[in-house]
């Protein structure tokens, strides 16, 4: 058998490329990480409001199922509130939920732990 491949077949490869790909970016939701201060939490709904530090901008997460941490060891939803700075890794996406609009989902909460007095 011949395969048939002609000079429209990259011409339309690279249009499909070029058209598609803004298309997915689209979709995609925007993830970041970095450190934020915990202003106010939530824990029946499990629910954090975060500031990012230089920023300023403020996030409603839902925590439900982020991964809590401190020094590599699970940490509970509770014990956060002990906290005043938190590095989040988090997914923007805005969503309604109990009448109520988040900014995004918490995937990973990590706490540095104070140091040690002297």
């Amino acid at each position: 058998m011949h395969k048939r491949t002609g000079p429209w077949t990259g011409i339309f490869l690279a249009m499909l490329l070029l058209q598609g790909w803004p298309g997915l970016m689209d979709r995609a939701h925007a993830l970041e990480a970095g450190i934020y201060r915990l202003l106010s939490i939530s824990t029946s709904e499990r629910l954090i409001l975060v500031s990012s530090v230089p920023e300023k901008n403020k996030y409603l997460l839902d925590a439900s199922s982020a991964r809590i941490t401190m020094d590599g060891k699970p940490v509970e939803f509770e014990n956060l509130e002990q906290f005043s700075s938190i590095q989040v890794e988090l997914e923007l996406k805005k969503e309604k939920r109990n009448g109520v609009e988040l900014d995004g989902f918490a995937t990973e909460i990590r706490i540095a732990p104070p140091p040690a007095a002297p």
